[in-house]
């Protein structure tokens, strides 16, 4: 076996100590961030160790150490879930965002309605839009701008704010469609003390 088939040990240097054909012994090591090994040592006295709120606020360099802290400033939120396009985005853009035009178009109507006495209608669309982007919320894998958290929290968040505005509705006076006893001796009670 030849000395030149010989397996350079991972440290580059020959059996003997000697630099590998090809490499001159003048050339500094290089260190893993490409620059010779006195410019590192150098570069790394100078820089912190750590993201500051100065050099973060100024706009200078960004930290060498990655951190698993939390950045001091937020740079961007994450979309939430569901949270993209409900149509083609070469679609225009109310086709786009159906879903949640049509709550607000539900509620709007609603609006429209309590603003010309009919309260209790009107205050009963307001609930039942708020029902239906629960259910759009449920159903669809993408709502657009209807999206606003997970989407367990958006169900039940719409879905409760609905259904207590229907029932508040279905139980105002005067001449209440629902009427539940308890809460009417209840009412009695504290009223009457």
């Amino acid at each position: 076996m030849s000395a030149e088939n010989e397996a350079v040990p991972p440290d580059g240097t020959g059996p003997e100590g000697a630099v590998p054909a090809g490499e001159s012994a003048a050339q500094e090591p290089e260190v893993a961030t490409g620059k010779p090994e006195s410019a590192a040592h150098e570069s790394a006295a100078h820089e912190p160790a750590e993201p500051t709120a100065r050099s973060a606020v100024s706009g200078g360099e960004p930290p060498v150490k990655k951190s698993r802290r939390f950045p001091l400033f937020t740079k961007d939120t994450a979309r939430p879930e569901g949270g993209g396009r409900a149509a083609p985005g070469d679609a225009p853009a109310p086709a786009r965002q159906w879903p949640v035009l049509t709550v607000l178009g539900v509620t709007a109507i609603g609006l429209i309605l309590t603003a010309f006495d009919v309260w209790r209608a009107g205050t009963l669309l307001i609930g039942v839009a708020l029902l239906i982007g629960a259910v759009l919320r449920r159903m669809l894998p993408s709502v657009g701008m209807l999206a606003v958290r997970s989407r367990f929290t958006d169900m039940v968040t719409y879905g409760m704010l609905g259904f207590a505005i229907v029932m508040l509705a279905l139980m105002a006076q005067p001449d209440p469609v629902l009427e539940i006893p308890f809460l009417d001796e209840t009412l009695h009670f504290t009223i009457s003390s």
